[in-house]
């Protein structure tokens, strides 16, 4: 493999949009309450959660999508293309692996596309800031 000029600022930010985007959807009045509905869970019982685990866990799961990204995307410096290969790693691999998985859970359509949508949505942003950031 060839030496990938990575801009670490850029994977950091792209990483650290996930939360911003993730604290948005997942809000009560977003989707968030559809969210904790399809899940069965109530905020009690989201409430007992270690959040340090979550949101530590979650945010290093960010930097490594992220690190993926720009790995994926090479050298690309057009926000637009960014926003395409975000798009198409978030519905073309993300969403249909969630989905399959979703299938064979019997999980809802519902629960489906709000955790899809997420996503595709928050690796468009990545895609564009990494390549923005270039």
């Amino acid at each position: 493999m060839e030496n990938m000029d990575l801009n670490y600022w850029a994977i950091l930010v792209a990483a650290l949009s996930t939360f911003l985007i993730g604290g948005l959807w997942y809000s009560p009045a977003v989707f968030g309450k559809a969210w904790m509905k399809e899940n069965g869970l109530t905020e009690e019982e989201l409430k007992k959660g270690n959040m340090a685990k979550i949101f530590g866990l979650a945010f290093f799961l960010g930097l490594i999508a992220a690190i993926n990204l720009a790995m994926f995307m090479g050298p690309e410096n057009d926000p637009t293309m960014g926003a395409l290969w975000g798009f198409l790693a978030g519905f073309g691999w993300v969403a249909t692996f969630v989905g399959m998985h979703y299938l064979f859970e019997h999980k809802s359509f519902k629960l489906f596309l709000i955790n899809a949508g997420y996503s595709i949505v928050a690796l468009t942003v990545m895609g564009v800031i990494i390549a923005a950031w270039k």
